[in-house]
């Protein structure tokens, strides 16, 4: 196994061909998918035809609990389409059993921490719905700040798409500041 990072109880390596059947269970689970889709299910067709060539693309990590081994959900930490290297996105979707644990605060920091001391990243910046309180609590408690609020044009609404998505970032010298020079 090609391990990205570990944490004290995760381990994040790539996404790989064999996590299609745990990725389609989290991507089908209504409550997951609430503030992505409006709780839809992604049919088989999507996940194999659109969302694992992406994933498989790279900057997609599996999250797996790093004592049993269980599939948890993912990261990821790439680049923003057109974006420039520099400033990775951090995302994740963890399925509801790992939530209230810390996982993705934990997964969260791992990464951020691994973008600024090994990655080169001047900024790291998450996106969520305005309405999505507990991902916006992981970015704040990951140390990102809230930028702006911004609208996009989605064809489908869903619930809550009204108020709008939120970005936070941490730049380089505010993770520098945090984690005193011996850090990195």
């Amino acid at each position: 196994m090609r391990i990205f990072l570990q944490t004290e109880r995760l381990t994040l390596r790539p996404i790989a061909e064999s996590d299609e059947d745990d990725l389609f269970r989290l991507h089908n689970d209504p409550e997951v998918m609430r503030h992505l889709n409006g709780g839809r299910p992604t049919p088989r067709s999507v996940l194999a035809g659109k969302t694992m060539p992406r994933f498989l693309s790279g900057g997609f990590y599996a999250a797996l609990d790093r004592h049993s081994g269980g599939f948890l959900g993912w990261f990821h930490l790439r680049s923003a389409d057109g974006g420039p290297d520099d400033e990775p996105e951090l995302g994740y979707r963890l399925h509801q059993a790992a939530w209230g644990k810390g996982y993705a605060t934990e997964g969260s920091r791992g990464l951020i921490d691994k973008a600024f001391a090994e990655l080169g990243a001047r900024r790291v910046f998450a996106q969520t719905m305005a309405v999505n309180l507990g991902s916006r609590r992981v970015m704040e408690k990951c140390g990102l700040r809230y930028v702006r609020t911004f609208h996009l044009d989605w064809p489908d609404p869903i619930e809550g798409s009204e108020q709008g998505e939120v970005e936070y970032e941490l730049l380089r010298p505010e993770w520098e500041a945090a984690h005193g020079p011996d850090r990195h």
